[in-house]
């Protein structure tokens, strides 16, 4: 059974859960731990929810080792990530930076203890310029903290966080809040859940006009299988 680190929370036996450390840097391991609870969940999306554990920050100097080839592998397993037919929680700790911010970012609902501190890497006098900055300017409901964050590598702590709707929650209590989410969307699962999620994603980008032919396309398909479930 798993737990959720340093609290003593379990997890159900059917959740699918993915540990990232922030700490250690970014390998081809990383990358495969990912695809693989990508490919579980896909596999059986209609029975199981991903929670993504993230803690830890980068050290100095935590990029020499890194290609652009590597990077790219990992911003396109978090794209998957993100795009799941499956919910995916975070529950996050204490200082958060590197691939554990990255993660964080890629998922549907954000668990917080008041710890955290999210960080974005910095090395040789500069920030790190991955996708967790576009995340972070697209996510964060006003830019202040978020361009301190980017350009400065300041810390944004749990309830900055929370108030920026970077995170959903700030709880010392991971257990409860596991389980009223885990209740939450337990309904929700499947190719519907990916379908909905794309179309937050896209409305940031997308035009009425292109956007209203997708949404159209999405209440065709949902009542078509109201219909299809009556008439059964």
């Amino acid at each position: 059974m798993n737990t959720v680190f340093g609290t003593g929370v379990h997890f159900a036996a059917e959740d699918l859960v993915l540990n990232i450390d922030g700490t250690k840097p970014l390998t081809a391991d990383t990358v495969a731990a990912v695809t693989a609870v990508c490919d579980a969940a896909e596999d059986r999306a209609d029975e199981t929810l991903v929670v993504v554990q993230v803690h830890g920050a980068p050290v100095e100097a935590w990029s020499e080792d890194l290609t652009v080839a590597l990077v790219s592998k990992w911003e396109r397993a978090l794209r998957r990530l993100e795009r799941l037919p499956a919910p995916t929680v975070a529950v996050a700790d204490g200082t958060c930076g590197g691939t554990a911010l990255d993660a964080l970012l890629a998922t549907d609902y954000r668990i917080a203890t008041a710890s955290v501190r999210l960080t974005v890497p910095v090395g040789d006098g500069e920030t790190w310029p991955g996708m967790a900055v576009y995340r972070l300017a697209n996510q964060a409901a006003s830019g202040s903290a978020v361009r301190r964050a980017v350009l400065f590598g300041t810390p944004i702590d749990a309830q900055t966080a929370l108030g920026l709707h970077l995170v959903d929650e700030v709880t010392d209590d991971v257990a409860d809040a596991l389980a009223r989410t885990t209740e939450r969307t337990g309904g929700v699962r499947g190719s519907g859940l990916a379908i909905r999620r794309q179309l937050i994603l896209d409305a940031a980008t997308t035009g009425f006009e292109e956007a209203l032919g997708v949404h159209l396309a999405a209440c065709d398909r949902t009542l078509r299988r109201a219909a299809s479930g009556a008439a059964a």
